[in-house]
């Protein structure tokens, strides 16, 4: 027994962030149904490289149901109304708005199923003055002021996957995981909104900070702005190796042990971060002469053996044969894929990932509104349950 077991998620979802908030819930045991545009969710054409399916669609859509609706069709409307009349969570990510017109608008859902809990997802919020805008990921990274920290000395850079969309769409999960557990004490559900740029703005809150007291950080690559040494220095045969000096006594470490040069590491010009920061290009240049001078293994083992914090800077090649990549392995249309595994415990199962509709009838008989008697006339929005 997983640990949402048995809850109803209907979710309204495309891309990455609801995508990836509800596979959360699905992979902790709730029954998702996606309802897709007859063209499907447009992640699933962003490319085909996990055996002829999209590797965004395939990560994010394990263990999901996949319902095809038209919600210009009064029974496709009428089948996602008696969906949400017994629905546990609505998770949905169309533009802000969009919801309403089609007739379903969140709070007078609230209102009509008291239990239910609606998780609204979009770029900037409901309201404000950019809640109309179009918001992707990188927009965000951009508008959030994450790019302008991001990447050399030269430009602002993309962060090397989708953080935005990451961002909120964990912020998501949690969010409706407290709601579930606040509804369990107080029968209640909830109205729930998430936006993207709140989402990477709160991870900004230390930069913002260091800004508004007077030091503004700079992009300075693979280093960090406030520690010395911190950064990338390249061994002898030009392996890229990452080390993180901590405090004070590391660094003692670092230039006795490392380096081989005891008197850096009596140095009182070099003695606390704050004077190493203050003349951080010498504090790097020694280290450097250092590092290269050793062969990889040679410095691998010195870091280690004087228990310094350090890593090698991989490329995705190296990923793949990582020592400590966990994968699980997710049936798709097209045949099993193995991706790296979630961040949680031994789950052994994953749920397959859907063809676009391959849910659609079955969910459709087992919901859809039962004909009311000929006298009464009209349809009754009693749904089905499962059998």
């Amino acid at each position: 027994m997983l640990p949402l077991s048995g809850l109803l998620v209907v979710s309204l979802e495309q891309a990455v962030a609801a995508p990836l908030a509800t596979c959360r819930l699905a992979d902790a045991g709730a029954r998702v149904i996606k309802i897709e545009r007859p063209e499907g969710d447009f992640a699933r054409g962003y490319d085909a490289l996990a055996k002829g399916e999209s590797i965004h669609f395939v990560w994010l859509n394990r263990g999901k149901e996949s319902v095809v609706l038209d919600l210009l069709r009064d029974d496709d409307k009428a089948l996602l109304a008696a969906l949400l009349a017994q629905a546990d969570v609505l998770v949905q990510n169309l533009k802000p708005g969009a919801l309403k017109k089609l007739g379903f608008d969140p709070a007078a859902l609230r209102e009509k199923h008291p239990r239910l809990i609606v998780c609204s997802i979009s770029g900037y919020g409901e309201t404000g003055p950019y809640a109309r805008r179009k918001a992707y990921d990188l927009l965000i990274q951009a508008e959030a002021g994450l790019a302008s920290l991001t990447g050399g000395p030269s430009e602002p850079a993309r962060a090397g996957c989708s953080v935005a969309d990451i961002a909120a769409g964990l912020a998501a999960y949690e969010a409706v995981l407290e709601a579930l557990i606040a509804r369990g004490r107080t029968g209640e559900g909830a109205l729930l909104s998430i936006s993207l740029f709140d989402a990477v703005a709160e991870w900004m809150t230390v930069p913002l900070l260091q800004h508004e007291g007077g030091r503004t950080p700079q992009r300075i690559g693979l280093a960090h702005p406030g520690i010395a040494p911190y950064g990338v220095f390249t061994s002898r045969d030009g392996a890229e190796v990452l080390i993180s000096i901590q405090n004070d006594r590391e660094w003692r470490i670092l230039a006795r042990d490392v380096l081989g040069d005891p008197a850096l590491a009596d140095d009182p010009r070099f003695a606390t971060n704050i004077l190493r920061m203050a003349r951080r290009s010498e504090t790097d240049g020694r280290v450097q002469a250092a590092f290269g001078a050793l062969a990889t293994g040679v410095l691998i083992d010195k870091l280690a053996a004087a228990q310094i914090a350090f890593a090698r800077v991989n490329d995705m090649a190296a990923l793949a044969e990582h020592p400590h990549l966990r994968r699980i392995t997710v049936d798709t249309p097209h045949g099993p894929v193995p991706y790296p595994a979630p961040p949680r415990g031994c789950q052994e199962a994953y749920g397959p990932v859907p063809a676009l509709g391959e849910h659609t009838e079955r969910v459709r008989r087992e919901f859809s509104p039962a004909p009311a008697p000929a006298a009464a006339g009209g349809v009754a929005l009693t749904p089905g349950r499962a059998p």
